[in-house]
């Protein structure tokens, strides 16, 4: 375990820094949500073909990723259930969809993947 070895505390930033934590406690804790659903590979591929895409149902996504039409339900209930995507259905059709007020954070990590990739492709 490491000591700190500080000489000086700067109690006008420790102060400041609690006050900046305390006032952005709700969006800390939405985008922590947020991430905590995405940091999952299977899920953040789902999200990264919902904002590419706009909406699928389970089962364009179930061919896509090559996986059952369960697991790719058990997917979306989580993050339907998280909020951070939403259902639209037409007739027997489920289509999901991301919810407008994730999408500016998501779409930042999409753009780095995108990024990613294409520094992989040049290799």
């Amino acid at each position: 375990m490491s000591a700190c070895i500080r000489l000086y505390a700067d109690p006008v930033q420790i102060k400041a820094c609690r006050k900046k934590v305390e006032n952005t406690a709700n969006a800390f804790s939405q985008t922590s949500s947020v991430l905590s659903l995405a940091g999952n590979d299977i899920r953040l591929k789902i999200l990264y073909l919902l904002e590419e895409e706009k909406e699928l149902c389970p089962c364009d996504l179930s061919d896509i990723l090559n996986m059952s039409i369960p697991a790719i339900s058990q997917h979306l209930r989580k993050m339907k259930d998280g909020g951070i995507i939403k259902a639209r259905k037409e007739g027997q059709t489920i289509f999901y969809s991301l919810k407008a007020e994730h999408l500016k954070m998501l779409r930042s990590l999409f753009k780095y993947i995108n990024e990613l990739n294409l520094k992989l492709e040049l290799v």
